[in-house]
């Protein structure tokens, strides 16, 4: 055991299961497990949506939660469902010296306003002066500021009084790997001692939907598990909202304040494949070789495949050519949660690892029963469109 060790020491966890560790166990360790969904709302595509959350419990303020966007709440909300999972969130000495690793993307725009501009820039041509109306009259002040992907670190920061340093990542799914591995890493090095680090994304908004379906990655028609959309009308991608946040400590800081860890995070690694010219089978079988998977007992993969056709394929390849792993298909019972891909695989890998039991299939008809010792568990992550990350969770002790 080295005091650097990367332990879990906090877990918090919203999606269309529920909210909380507890919830989560016991939504993904039913008999079959299953999947909420909404297929109305934004047809012909289906989401998973968000359960009905009481943002009070963790951010009190109303006047916080209104200056925020779902995606902030959000985010904010399953920070500091971590921080009370890690007993840390009263512990202002803890708070003020922790730092703070967040993937986030770009905001939410403002539906109502931007068809309020569209319509009346039909019926002008001076647009440039339009705008300049509408910026003083339509537009709140904060519009521009909800946009800055760092805002999500800046209510963590307000609300939990999470104070040390801070660095946010933005880019998709490669942003939650890239958050992870330097969270990790500065553990490790004994940089810090405390992290948090985590991810939200919302997706039930228009524009949210409008950028994987400009580029053609969404799945249309009726919800299948992630491993059945190959061959369906669209590009196999069903969204869901949700966030993930864990807190990483130190070996020797977990144990100096007598806390027990979920479970260790070993290696995390991430390639940045180039598609159109290598293999993505062989990028994501390198990773998988380089995790240290065991040869000699099946192991449990948390997989955070998209299900877009290609990139979900070649992942699907490239552990059937694997010995003795069991994968289970993330996307297929919370949906395809962009930044917080990552982080929620680790976090369910981690939970696994903590008690001890594999989850049973998600997807009967595809993925295998699982009967293999909980030394350890697999987390991927292979993006729709670029980024791949594998992180092996170990027991701890």
């Amino acid at each position: 055991m080295n005091p650097n060790d990367v332990l879990i020491t906090g877990i918090g966890l919203v999606s269309s299961l529920g909210e909380g560790v507890d919830a989560h166990w016991r939504a993904l360790t039913a008999d079959r497990p299953e999947a909420v969904t909404d297929d109305q709302r934004f047809a012909p595509y289906v989401i998973h949506p968000l359960p009905t959350i009481d943002w009070g419990l963790q951010i009190p303020k109303r006047g916080d939660q209104r200056q925020m966007e779902t995606w902030q709440r959000l985010g904010t909300y399953a920070a500091g469902l971590a921080l009370d999972d890690a007993a840390i969130k009263s512990d202002e000495t803890l708070c003020a010296t922790m730092d703070m690793v967040v993937a986030a993307g770009g905001g939410e725009r403002d539906e109502a306003v931007d068809s309020l501009i569209l319509e009346a820039s039909t019926a002008r041509n001076d647009r440039d002066v339009l705008l300049n109306e509408k910026l003083t009259t339509d537009l709140r002040p904060t519009l521009f500021l909800a946009q800055l992907s760092n805002l999500l670190a800046g209510n963590i920061s307000i609300v939990h009084k999470v104070t040390g340093s801070s660095r946010t990542f933005m880019g998709e799914e490669g942003a939650g790997v890239s958050a992870v591995e330097t969270a990790a890493a500065r553990v490790r090095s004994g940089q810090s001692s405390h992290m948090l680090v985590g991810a939200a994304f919302q997706t039930e908004h228009h524009d949210m939907l409008l950028g994987y379906e400009l580029a053609g990655y969404l799945h249309r028609g009726p919800w299948k598990p992630v491993w059945q959309r190959q061959g369906s009308e669209g590009g196999g991608v069903i969204t869901g909202s949700g966030a993930a946040f864990l807190v990483l400590e130190s070996r020797a800081h977990a144990e100096k304040r007598g806390r027990k860890p979920y479970a260790q995070l070993g290696p995390v690694f991430s390639e940045r494949a180039r598609r159109r010219k290598e293999s993505l089978v062989d990028v994501i079988a390198g990773l998988v070789a380089r995790s240290g998977l065991p040869q000699d007992r099946q192991e449990l993969a948390i997989s955070g495949a998209s299900g877009a056709h290609a990139a979900t394929a070649a992942e699907k390849s490239a552990f059937d050519a694997a010995p003795n792993v069991a994968l289970r298909g993330l996307s297929g019972v919370v949906g395809h949660l962009k930044e917080a891909q990552f982080p929620f695989a680790v976090a369910l890998a981690a939970l696994a690892v903590h008690n001890r039991a594999g989850y049973p299939p998600f997807d009967a008809d595809v993925e295998e029963g699982f009967a293999g010792d909980l030394d350890s568990v697999l987390a991927t992550t292979v993006g729709y469109h670029q980024f791949e990350g594998v992180a092996r969770v170990l027991a701890a002790d």
